[in-house]
């Protein structure tokens, strides 16, 4: 079956590659109300892909916010698995637009790569999978299995209303697993199973001292400095060895396997040193770096500012300083709890002289992992190779995707994450692109892991 579905797929590439570019064109920008009608454009786009294909019942569902893609293809019989496919039609702001050697909306293929914002996060994605299912359609005339079709227009801003509306029309949305392609793989053209995904928190620090900007000649050593006593708090929470000192921090946290570090130290590692521009990386004591970022949890300082930015010297005590913190979060800890932790420890360490305050963040998601050796991901293990045509590895991500949490507390079932980027494709910056090899050959993966329904 699987091998009529990629040879069309082939031979329709360039009509394919096409359809993409006029959906790429679109600027579904979803944090910016300039661009509301284009969000809602590139809605009815895949609403009307959809129903070209031939799912029996599309919706374009309309939210409190950006309009969600909602259709069905239930003709598998009830004896065939249904599978729930999310992702996301919304992209980022392009800026800086002069950074960008092409317009950001206007696709062109460059060295092998398309270049456009969306091309990889997630529109680029999300069309693959929808070109499959057509290409099943054609022919065959049915996809193996029955679908149910999720793609909202909100993910680039927290899905603001996503989780409602699962909860609430919880029926609407189950299957027997689900699976989400807006992620990646951890090298160009190599396979890769995420396996794992990073839960997310955080806090805003707020410390205030004397109610106005002073004269710090005259008033140095008088009063307490808010920018000092922040950098005292935020010293005391994380020490040189990368080791969070905030008490509780690690309760719950489930240790690393011998087997899940050989799974680690097996993935083609990347260079830290030359990708980042670093001297020596940071990990936490008793972990590689590689581990660190998969594995274990995290404590970042987004940003932090006080007193005077402009050029040459101010000198003043500053009245105010604020301090934006996320954790990246592993299995056995909990948001919520983590949140009342870093208050907590906040409080107990806030120095005299100054008012603290701490906000916490709204956007908050659990950790997720599926074991390697499901069925379910060992399905997807060989459709990679088969297409590929090398050995699928293993990885755990540093990053969060929200819904996949939400989908496994709600729903409890599997999530396979079956992403093709790679991590060239600058995501959220300038100049985005998606590899034409992860266009193709994933593409195929997704026929063979279909396929495979079918037996």
């Amino acid at each position: 079956m699987s091998e009529q579905v990629v040879s069309h797929l082939r031979e329709n590439r360039e009509r394919l590659l096409k359809k993409l570019n006029d959906f790429l064109r679109i600027p579904s920008i979803s944090t910016d109300s300039k661009f509301a009608e284009s969000v809602s454009e590139a809605a009815d786009f895949l609403k009307t892909y959809l129903e070209d294909i031939g799912f029996g019942k599309v919706e374009k569902q309309e939210t409190n916010g950006h309009p969600l893609v909602y259709a069905e293809y239930m003709e598998a019989g009830p004896d065939a698995p249904t599978v729930l496919f999310y992702g996301h039609y919304d992209v980022q702001p392009p800026d800086p637009l002069d950074q960008w050697v092409t317009p950001p909306f206007e696709p062109e293929i460059r060295d092998g790569r398309l270049y456009a914002r969306g091309s990889s996060d997630d529109k680029g994605q999300v069309f693959m999978q929808l070109a499959v299912f057509e290409a099943f359609m054609k022919t065959k005339g049915k996809i193996p299995l029955n679908v149910k079709v999720c793609i909202e227009g909100e993910e680039e801003i927290g899905s603001e209303n996503l989780y409602e509306i699962l909860h609430e029309m919880k029926e609407k949305f189950s299957a027997d697993f689900a699976v989400i392609s807006d992620s990646g793989m951890v090298a160009d053209n190599q396979p890769t199973i995420l396996y794992g995904l990073k839960g997310f928190t955080g806090i805003e620090i707020e410390v205030e001292g004397p109610d106005h900007d002073l004269h710090s000649g005259m008033y140095g050593g008088a009063v307490r400095n808010p920018a000092m006593a922040l950098a005292h708090l935020l010293a005391s929470m994380k020490n040189t060895d990368e080791v969070v000192t905030v008490e509780g921090f690690y309760e719950g946290v489930e240790g690393l396997t011998d087997k899940e570090r050989a799974l680690i130290k097996s993935v083609p590692g990347e260079d830290f040193k030359a990708s980042c521009g670093i001297a020596e990386t940071a990990s936490e004591k008793g972990y590689t770096p590689e581990e660190h970022t998969m594995a274990r949890p995290t404590f970042e300082i987004n940003g932090m500012y006080s007193g005077y930015q402009g050029e040459g010297t101010k000198t003043i005590i500053p009245a105010t300083a604020t301090a934006k913190i996320t954790c990246r979060l592993v299995p056995g800890q909990e948001p919520e709890h983590i949140q009342e932790l870093l208050e907590k420890h906040v409080l107990k360490h806030a120095p005299s002289g100054v008012r603290v305050h701490v906000k916490k963040e709204k956007l908050s998601a659990k950790a997720y992992k599926v074991e390697p050796n499901h069925p379910l991901i060992q399905k997807a293990s060989e459709s990679y190779s088969k297409a590929f045509g090398k050995e699928t590895v293993y990885v755990r991500m540093g990053g969060s995707i929200p819904v996949v949490e939400w989908i496994d507390a709600l729903y409890d079932v599997p999530v396979v994450l079956l992403g093709f980027g790679t991590p060239d494709d600058r995501l959220h910056s300038p100049n985005e692109s998606f590899p034409l090899d992860s266009f193709d050959k994933g593409m195929e993966t997704l026929a063979y892991y279909w396929s495979s329904f079918s037996k």
